[in-house]
C-alpha cells in the first residue's frame, strides 16, 4: 500500500508570506512501521540539524530554510499557513514538509506529542512571527532558498522532487 500524499499551496495573507512557488506536504504514515527511524531517514537524506520537541503555539515560519517534520508519537492539530490557513491532524508515523515561509503554529495536542524536526544542509532558521517590518525582508529570503536535492523521506525518488520545482 502506497503512503497517501497530500499537497497544496498557500497564499501570502498579508502577514504570513508563506512559499509563492513551492506547496506544503504532508506523507500520511509514512512511518507505519514505527517512528523509531525518522531522524535517520531524515539525516541520510541531507535534512540534518535534527531536533525532538513540540511545535510552538503561535504563527512562526522560518525565512531562510524549508523544515521538515516527522511525528515520533502522539498526534497534533497544526494549523499551517496564518489564520486562514489549512488545519492537519497529524498523528505518529506522518510526516509534514514546510516551505521556508510557511507559518505553522500547534493548536492543541495529545500529551505525548513529539516531532523531530529538521533542515536541508542542517541550515540554522531564523525565527519570524507575524511582524510587517520582518515581511519585505523576508519575502526576498524564501525566494532565495534553493530547492533540496532530495526528498527527506525517501531521497532521489520522493514526491518533493516532483512538486518542489521552481
Amino acid at each position: 500500500m502506497e503512503t497517501p500524499i497530500q499537497s497544496f499551496f498557500m497564499k501570502d495573507d498579508g502577514e504570513v508570506p508563506n512559499h509563492p512557488d513551492l506547496p506544503v506536504i504532508v506523507y500520511k504514515g509514512v512511518f507505519k512501521d514505527g517512528p523509531g527511524g525518522i531522524e535517520s531517514a531524515f539525516n541520510r537524506h541531507g535534512w540534518t540539524g535534527s531536533w525532538s520537541g513540540g511545535v510552538y503555539d503561535y504563527h512562526h515560519y522560518h525565512s531562510n530554510t524549508h523544515e521538515v517534520l516527522g511525528v515520533r508519537s502522539g498526534s497534533a492539530t497544526v494549523l499551517v499557513g496564518g489564520d486562514a490557513g489549512e488545519r492537519l491532524e497529524l498523528a505518529q508515523g506522518d510526516v509534514l514538509v514546510l516551505p521556508a515561509g510557511t507559518a505553522h503554529k500547534k493548536l492543541e495536542s495529545s500529551p505525548d506529542f513529539e516531532i523531530v524536526g529538521a533542515y536541508p544542509g542542517g541550515g540554522t532558521p531564523n525565527m519570524r512571527e507575524r511582524n510587517p517590518t520582518d515581511r519585505a525582508q523576508s519575502i526576498a529570503e524564501i525566494r532565495s532558498v534553493p530547492v533540496p536535492d532530495k526528498d527527506p523521506v525517501f531521497g532521489d525518488e520522493g514526491p518533493l522532487r516532483h512538486k518542489w520545482v521552481k
